[in-house]
């Protein structure tokens, strides 16, 4: 978005400061917070001069998200082949969205055509050229690897909210609920869930273990990206 040149005083503001103050506001607070007088609030002006510079929330949000984007790295060079630059583009999504759990919030399926976005969507087709792959498989495998990082990240973020809702970690959730738990489970009606549960409790000493099950489902997913990598280099 780019400020058209007007007469007058200079302006107190610029585009780029209000979007940084919007992302700052998403960060603290979530996208619920996120208005255009909160903004204003969080640069010290009154909301309707923001409209001088920005239409409303909705361009708004399109160029946070575009703005976030753009900071993520993209080395020419990863090392570990097609698999080590998807693993790579994998963990930049798992971080961006852990630094601003708002771009959960915020619809895809439409993504604003931005100069980051654009860029994203180029750097990491590139991790799968030259492998035989349709270039449908090619952004269908894109789409595969950005939904799963999307959905672990989801799981991740909920924990980490409910333990500052709650002032309780989940060790301490867990140990809090482990002698209710024994008093109301029927293990002989649930003999494999009360095994694995105890496994999983034991080796988590938490309900559940976000970065686990994100390095756990991440090499699964690869591997069966493997699976069609090597049926297309066979020719079939």
């Amino acid at each position: 978005m780019q400020e058209r040149p007007r007469r007058g005083p200079k302006p107190r503001l610029t585009v780029p400061q209000i979007v940084r103050a919007a992302i700052e506001v998403a960060d603290a607070e979530g996208l619920a917070a996120l208005s255009m007088r909160r903004v204003a609030e969080q640069l010290g002006v009154g909301a309707m001069s923001l409209y001088t510079y920005v239409p409303g929330k909705a361009e708004l949000l399109d160029v946070m998200l575009d703005t976030v984007l753009g900071e993520q790295a993209r080395p020419e060079e990863v090392a570990g082949g097609w698999r080590g630059r998807l693993e790579r583009i994998a963990r930049e999504n798992w971080t961006l969205y852990r630094r601003h759990p708002w771009l959960l919030q915020v619809a895809a399926h439409r993504p604003p055509m931005g100069p980051n976005v654009m860029a994203k969507y180029e750097y990491e087709l590139r991790a799968v050229d030259g492998l035989g792959l349709t270039d449908v498989e090619m952004d269908s495998v894109i789409a595969l690897i950005s939904g799963y990082v999307h959905g672990a990240a989801r799981g991740a973020v909920d924990a980490a909210q409910a333990e500052r809702q709650t002032g309780m970690s989940d060790e301490q959730w867990w140990a809090e609920q482990a002698p209710l738990l024994e008093k109301v489970f029927d293990v002989e009606r649930y003999p494999i869930a009360a095994r694995v549960g105890a496994a999983a409790g034991e080796a988590h000493n938490a309900p559940a273990a976000p970065e686990h099950a994100f390095e756990f489902g991440l090499r699964r997913v690869l591997d069966g990206i493997d699976v069609l990598v090597s049926a297309r280099r066979d020719g079939s």
